[in-house]
């Protein structure tokens, strides 16, 4: 819950001054400038392609479990973050003057870093999980009017990912299919011969993609760590650079 919270607030943060710039650019006296390309919103079609960076994570809930065998109590956690890379294309069909529909396949390269601590002993064990997403979202956006050569705009999506990389006989071993809800924020910029598009996205995965049935385990003595965890949900910033 406070993670979401810290998210939400960062949002209105960021969504704060560009929307008041937005509503403001009507009301508030202020020289006009050229419009770069201004018949590029009118089109039915846009088409483009994106790079950009991304941040996974996992929200781990530990259920406490004590080994038999050992009378180990595990406990993990995601304990450090590491710059991923995402590129995909887009498509965004224009259904008004201020909502679009897109859709963007997109791959997403990155991983997440969880630490193990036994409680008795104070040892550590440490597992890398690393991702290759294909990413097939459908997001709504919602854009501000334009003002001059910037338009700020709000995104809301669902996207069904496919892991490509997930690796057996590891101590946790994530499942291959996710289901992601998105919220973002970002601006139209438009320059001379393009438009180019910063954006600030948050993902929050819906399925628990802890696998529980561990028949692929060689060494049984790393159940444990599977069993000391209730379940595990994905998480994701990424900022991405498009241009259209």
């Amino acid at each position: 819950m406070r993670y979401t919270q810290i998210i939400l607030t960062l949002i209105a943060a960021l969504l704060s001054p560009i929307l008041w710039r937005g509503a403001g650019c009507e009301v508030i006296a202020q020289e006009q400038k050229i419009q770069n390309r201004p018949y590029l919103d009118t089109r039915r079609l846009h088409y483009g392609f994106f790079v950009g960076l991304n941040m996974m994570d996992m929200e781990l809930r530990n259920n406490g479990y004590i080994d038999e065998a050992s009378g180990e109590q595990w406990y993990a956690d995601v304990d450090n973050y590491q710059p991923g890379f995402s590129v995909g294309v887009l498509g965004e069909l224009r259904l008004t003057k201020t909502l679009g529909l897109r859709l963007e396949p997109t791959i997403h390269f990155g991983q997440k870093h969880i630490s193990f601590h036994e409680q008795r002993s104070g040892r550590d064990s440490t597992q890398n999980i690393k991702s290759t997403y294909i990413y097939v979202p459908l997001r709504l956006k919602v854009a501000a009017p334009r003002c001059n050569n910037f338009r700020p705009y709000v995104v809301a999506a669902v996207a069904p990912a496919v892991d490509l990389t997930t690796r057996k006989h590891n101590a946790v071993l994530t499942e291959k299919l996710d289901c992601f809800i998105e919220i973002g924020t970002g601006c139209d910029i438009y320059m001379p011969f393009f438009k180019f598009i910063p954006e600030l996205r948050f993902s929050f995965g819906l399925r628990d993609i802890i696998a529980h049935n561990r028949t692929d385990l060689i060494d049984e003595s790393l159940l444990k760590f599977t069993n000391s965890l209730d379940k595990g949900r994905s998480r994701m910033i990424t900022l991405t650079f498009y241009f259209e």
